[in-house]
């Protein structure tokens, strides 16, 4: 043990060796006396208080770095230190503690700790979770096993479909995963459970449907929404930053929109054609806030939910199997039919692939701006056929 006696912190850990397949190297911090950390060869590094209990040594588990900081591992062994020397069990209390908690428990929990800072989009892992795993959120961690989550798959997949199944068992998967890390002792339940196989999603606008698309999408009484749908239409942007689309990000003189973080976690520049400034200088001249698209009813400040009239819009046109998310494929693929290459399409819909990054870099705007006018022009020219016929 004194031999592993080391300073810890996050460089010194980071650069020591993984041992051998099948054993575990262990390392002591100098600062707090008992605090380890052992290291697997698959990288895997755990933090442990070793200390007597009751007369008998024991290993502790504290959690994984990085996950928990070094500061926290130390601020943790302190507390069992003091809890041993009142006569206190931290295993047996963790035990206890672990009886108790619930799903709904260690999922706030990952909230908190991880998609609150890590992740843009944690809004949507609250929706998925309340809507689709409220079934077991309250039951005990130590309660649900694989076949329970085989079965609630199962449920949502009846009810909702084979995506909403899936997404809710990868939230869960990694809910898990990261409450073992932070020292839960238990298995991942989700661990072995296949996904539902899934089919690629094809689905555009085709030229017969844009006439009536239009016509129907042009017949729209609410303005505010059918603005949204024509931008998501003309831009191939994601749904979140069509809805979270603000006036400072607009340049009308250049004809561009800067989203300063995408999906992807990297900043897009999108060309807007002219039928997409045309409808932004229009909403420009009713501006009563920041947001291009805003809403005095929800919490975010501009609309949310463009559902409803979307139904409505689709069972007007007559079209049918047809989401919002589609229009950011339809875009793409008229500028395919018109003749553009999949680097400029990639770069258009802020697509980020390896093959594509060295290309991307070396792509200025007015490619890409040729191309999405074109194919503008070429879904806007359908509504005139659609006229004279």
């Amino acid at each position: 043990m004194e031999n592993n006696k080391i300073n810890f912190t996050k460089a010194i850990i980071l650069s020591l060796p993984l041992p051998e397949k099948g054993k575990i190297a262990y390392y002591y911090d100098v600062q707090v006396s008992g605090l380890g950390i052992m290291i697997f060869n698959s990288s895997t590094k755990t933090f442990f208080l070793y200390k007597r209990v009751n007369g008998r040594p024991d290993k502790i588990k504290i959690g994984r770095f990085p996950e928990i900081t070094i500061e926290q591992a130390r601020k943790a062994a302190y507390s069992m230190i003091n809890d041993i020397a009142l006569g206190v069990n931290p295993k047996e209390e963790k035990a206890k503690q672990n009886d108790a908690t619930t799903l709904k428990d260690i999922f706030n929990e990952f909230l908190e700790k991880h998609a609150k800072l890590h992740k843009k989009t944690w809004d949507e892992d609250v929706y998925n979770f309340n809507r689709y795993i409220r079934a077991i959120a309250n039951k005990k961690v130590k309660d649900i096993n694989k076949n329970m989550i085989i079965e609630l798959q199962q449920s949502i997949s009846k009810n909702y479909g084979i995506y909403p199944a899936n997404h809710s068992l990868a939230l869960l998967h990694t809910v898990f995963n990261k409450a073992i890390e932070w020292g839960y002792d238990g298995v991942n339940p989700c661990s072995g459970v296949k996904k539902f196989k899934e089919k690629s999603r094809e689905r555009f606008l085709q030229t017969d449907e844009m006439p009536r698309f239009f016509e129907s999408l042009n017949a729209e009484p609410n303005e505010l929404f059918r603005d949204y749908i024509y931008i998501s239409l003309l831009t191939g942007a994601r749904r979140s930053n069509v809805l979270a689309m603000s006036w400072q990000e607009i340049n009308i003189e250049n004809k561009t929109w800067r989203i300063e973080e995408t999906k992807n976690g990297e900043s897009q520049t999108i060309h807007l054609s002219d039928q997409a400034i045309e409808i932004l200088k229009r909403r420009l001249e009713v501006r009563y806030s920041n947001w291009v698209f805003p809403s005095s009813t929800s919490k975010s400040g501009h609309i949310e939910e463009p559902k409803k009239i979307w139904k409505r819009v689709l069972q007007k046109a007559g079209i049918e199997d047809l989401r919002i998310h589609d229009l950011r494929r339809t875009l793409g693929s008229w500028q395919a039919a018109t003749g553009a290459n999949s680097y400029i399409i990639g770069k258009s819909l802020g697509h980020k692939t390896q093959q594509a990054t060295a290309i991307y870099a070396r792509l200025n705007l007015d490619p890409v701006r040729e191309s999405v006018n074109k194919a503008t022009d070429a879904m806007f020219a359908t509504m005139r056929k659609g006229n004279r016929n």
